[in-house]
């Protein structure tokens, strides 16, 4: 019985779980559709509206229908009342006597009033109907020949069914009505003093409201079987005027969405000249407009990108013999002058300055056409960050900076290509040090399942509001008259930008004035992996002061009060 129990319990509750998901499911289907789609949230708003409407005006008729019936029937009743009293009234006249003389008496006009009325004779053709007589000897002071019995108890036909309070109102002599429910039935009741010399009697006429309450009950579902037709006839309506007007949004949203995905031919058919085709003609103007200026910068674009390339390959040759006749006099400097010798040496500085410069715009032009490939392959990840620290021990020594790495001891595999990643690594790093201002640089490694990420953090001059997506842009520089350790080129962050966007991944940078940057590169571990969140968050958080990074610093560098003092 216990398993028995149990096991219902289960049932019910799994029952219950079903009915909670399939409501719940069906709500956060129907809000999609809210939010999604205008037809819809202008039919349902237009039926709702209509539904309170056609409510409130069905209510107001079936009331005005009701009241009207009722009033008619009241007006024939009372007349009826009239007519079947002067009756009553000449048929007991003068009565007076024992309780069963006058039961005798009584039920002779009962008789009297039930063959001699119209409406009795003729229910079918009156406007009050049938209805049922009731006569009673009512005054409960009264005492006569009656044995100490009081009068209400003389009575002929259904006197059970006449109320109490209507009783008190025609036993002191007024004419009263009231509907009231008897055995399953509703009567108009409507109660008058017969007048005699001998003693109060009561006459109460008994109206069926059957046929009313069938006149009504009739009423009443035709209203609600038009209603129901009258909405769903409106909501059609509505849905067939929305879709007038959403059918051509749609298509115009579609071509706008083709058009953004490159198809730049994509215009709009127009039809009329009503306000939907004069939007779709401003469209198609739109369009062109926009088609042909896209082809111009195109055009301009492979022109530029065209003599950029043409430049570099044709710079090549004559930097080519000025290095060899660089490279001479800089290995003979020790002949020269003291001025003509550091003359040597400035000129092979700039001459590797030259042909970074020159690879990288080869760099940058290949990435802009599109002909650069991913050679990608699994590999460590800790190894390139490794490297990158040794390719910059030197530079960061020069600087005074720490570099510091955080990486995690298991291995951090990625389907990367290890020569990008490494340059998009160096970039961040030789940047940092280069605006570290001799503060440690701290580079950390995190990942996820889906993702790596890199952060490369410096507590040098920071960057100001608005420099984070400056900082990409080709030959932006946030202070030029800035002495600089590393003279690139301006084209560092952008390349590195390009190499993250062919990994599928992206970089980032966050800076504040005063308190450094962080710079954020996260790649997918698995080419084609779209990445949902980065292992590592930017801002930094917890932020860390620059005055505590700063005790760890590297050997002869200038001591921390020093530094304070250069960076106030």
């Amino acid at each position: 019985m216990k398993r028995r129990l149990i096991s219902l319990g289960e049932a019910i509750a799994s029952l219950t779980g079903r009915v909670v998901t399939f409501w719940r499911n069906t709500a956060a289907a129907i809000s999609e559709r809210w939010r999604s789609s205008l037809q819809f949230k202008v039919t349902v708003s237009t039926l709702a509206l209509s539904t309170a409407v056609v409510f409130v005006l069905v209510m107001l008729l079936q009331y005005q229908i009701a009241e009207r019936l009722l009033d008619t029937k009241r007006r024939a009743a009372i007349a009826q009342t009239r007519a079947v009293l002067a009756t009553a009234e000449s048929e007991l006249e003068g009565i007076d006597a024992g309780p069963e003389t006058l039961r005798e008496r009584l039920e002779q006009a009962s008789r009297k009033i039930t063959s001699s009325s119209p409406a009795a004779n003729e229910a079918e053709d009156s406007a009050a109907g049938a209805f049922e007589p009731v006569l009673a000897s009512g005054d409960r002071s009264y005492r006569g020949d009656l044995g100490g019995v009081a009068d209400e108890s003389i009575f002929v036909g259904s006197y059970g069914r006449v109320p109490d309070d209507l009783r008190d109102f025609v036993e002191q002599g007024r004419q009263a009505e009231q509907i009231h429910t008897a055995d399953g039935t509703t009567y108009l009741i409507i109660g008058a003093p017969v007048t005699t010399n001998a003693r109060p009697l009561q006459l109460y006429l008994l109206f069926p409201l059957s046929a009313e309450q069938n006149t009504i009950s009739t009423v009443q579902h035709t209203l609600i079987a038009g209603a129901a037709v009258l909405l769903l006839l409106l909501a059609g309506i509505a849905n067939l005027v929305t879709r007038q007007v959403v059918l051509p949004v749609r298509r115009a949203a579609n071509a706008a969405a083709r058009f953004a995905e490159g198809e730049l031919d994509e215009r709009l058919r127009v039809v009329g000249s009503d306000d939907l085709a004069k939007l779709a003609a401003s469209y198609n103007e739109m369009a062109a407009s926009i088609q042909s200026q896209i082809r111009q910068l195109e055009e301009f674009g492979q022109l530029q990108r065209r003599f950029t390339s043409d430049v570099s390959h044709e710079l090549r040759t004559p930097l080519t013999t000025v290095r060899m006749a660089a490279d001479v006099l800089h290995a003979s400097r020790e002949q020269f002058p003291p001025g003509l010798a550091r003359s040597a040496e400035l000129l092979v500085d700039e001459l590797d300055r030259f042909e970074a410069l020159l690879g990288d715009l080869l760099e940058i032009s290949r990435l802009d056409a599109g002909v650069e490939e991913l050679t990608a392959e699994v590999m460590d990840v800790r190894l390139v960050v490794e490297r990158v620290r040794e390719q910059v021990k030197a530079l960061a020594g020069s600087a005074g900076s720490e570099i510091e790495l955080r990486l995690p001891a298991e291995e951090a595999s990625a389907e990367i290509d290890a020569r990008r990643v490494e340059r998009i690594v160096r970039n961040l790093v030789a940047n940092a040090v280069d605006h570290g201002e001799g503060l440690p640089v701290r580079v950390t490694l995190g990942l996820n399942d889906e993702a790596i990420a890199i952060t490369v953090r410096d507590y040098g001059v920071g960057l100001r509001q608005g420099e984070e997506d400056l900082v990409f842009n080709r030959f932006w520089r946030a202070d030029p008259s800035r002495n600089r350790r590393t003279g690139g080129t301006g084209l560092g962050l952008a390349i590195s930008q390009e190499d993250a966007r062919l990994h599928g991944g992206d970089i980032e940078a966050w800076g504040s004035h005063g308190h450094g940057a962080c710079f954020r590169l996260t790649l997918p571990r698995s080419q084609g992996t779209k990445i949902m969140s980065s292992p590592l968050g930017l801002p930094p958080d917890p932020p860390v002061s620059p005055v505590v990074d700063a005790t760890r610093i590297t050997d002869g560098a200038e001591p921390l009060a020093d530094r304070e003092e250069v960076n106030r």
